[in-house]
């Protein structure tokens, strides 16, 4: 085997990607962590970073506020008041995401499928919630104080010239 720590597994208590990482000789995702994590404790040494979770907000208010709305008004200020406590958190992991998708290479603009591309993509992606709720506040605004006219609505008919009356055929009726 390639790696040290690398050991054919047996079925008994094996999980899919353990059975098909041993059939096709791969590593597994716990096994790449685990040498990642092995290979890195020095440096983790030197550069400590946070081992506690990134703090949450507390859903209470915003769920209290919820059960007590009643107009899409209410509902819309608790959406962008969530929107606007969630959005420096997320700011920050697009950035840092953004700077590990351009380790090494800062000014390059990565292939699709590779790595930093990927990282790009989730950057991306976790500000697009932001986006995407927004998106569904005004939808649900819009619907309530700017709904799109129905079809049973009279509209004003359009000041339309008759149209021409028919004149007969010029000329001898085709035969058979």
């Amino acid at each position: 085997m390639a790696h040290p720590d690398f050991e054919l597994y047996d079925n008994a208590g094996r999980d899919a990607e353990q059975i098909a990482a041993a059939h096709f000789g791969l590593a597994t995702r716990g096994d790449l962590l685990r040498w990642a994590r092995r290979d890195a404790k020095q440096f983790l040494e030197e550069h400590p970073l946070p081992t506690e979770p990134l703090p949450a907000p507390d859903p209470a208010p915003y769920l209290a506020a919820l059960a007590a709305a009643e107009t899409p008004a209410e509902v819309s200020a608790i959406t962008q008041h969530l929107i606007d406590a969630a959005q420096p958190a997320l700011s920050t992991m697009s950035d840092l995401l953004t700077n590990i998708a351009h380790w090494r290479n800062p000014r390059s603009y990565p292939e699709p499928g590779t790595p930093p591309r990927k990282l790009l993509d989730a950057a991306s992606r976790s500000l697009s919630v932001l986006g995407l709720a927004d998106e569904a506040d005004l939808a649900a605004l819009r619907a309530e104080y700017d709904p799109a006219p129905t079809t049973d609505t009279p509209q004003a008919k359009r000041s339309l010239p008759p149209a021409p009356p028919k004149s007969p055929p010029a000329g001898p009726a085709p035969s058979r």
